[in-house]
């Protein structure tokens, strides 16, 4: 079997250009953590759906950036796929923090993406070491993808 992942867009804004990179991204990222029949699901959404998400699975009634639901922490022999789970990732959002942080909103929807991905492989950063851990990943992956700090 091979990866599979779909990109939805329930906001009213065009990420047409933006999409066509994250597809190049994912299967970039799918093959650098060596997957090969991985499949997940990344929504774009607005600033209310993502509180109302938020709101209802972590009990924080305000707007994030980025919320990933990992469906499996580890694969199961002999399972044909691994099912990892749903990042939703607000689209407003990624404008705001783009222009906070300098950079594009395209680097800014890609770091997300990636973030969301590693935390559906297992990755978490409660505590400092976990942070640095999965901080040097994503970094890593964004620079050699050719995501830099532009």
């Amino acid at each position: 079997m091979k990866n599979s992942f779909y990109l939805f867009n329930e906001t009213e804004e065009d990420l047409t250009v933006e999409i066509a990179t994250l597809d190049k991204l994912f299967t970039y990222a799918l093959e650098k953590e060596n997957l090969t029949s991985a499949e997940f699901n990344v929504i774009f959404v607005d600033e209310a759906k993502i509180q109302e998400i938020n709101r209802e699975y972590r009990n924080i009634d305000q707007v994030t950036d980025v919320i990933s639901f990992a469906l499996e922490d580890y694969k199961e022999e002999g399972l044909p796929i691994l099912m990892l789970g749903d990042i939703y990732i607000c689209v407003a959002r990624a404008h705001q923090q783009s222009e906070e942080y300098g950079h594009s909103f395209l680097r800014e929807l890609c770091f997300l993406a990636v973030h969301g991905f590693f935390h559906l492989l297992g990755y978490d950063h409660q505590n400092e070491e976990e942070e640095k851990i999965m901080f040097a990943k994503q970094e890593e992956l964004l620079t050699s993808f050719g995501i830099g700090r532009d």
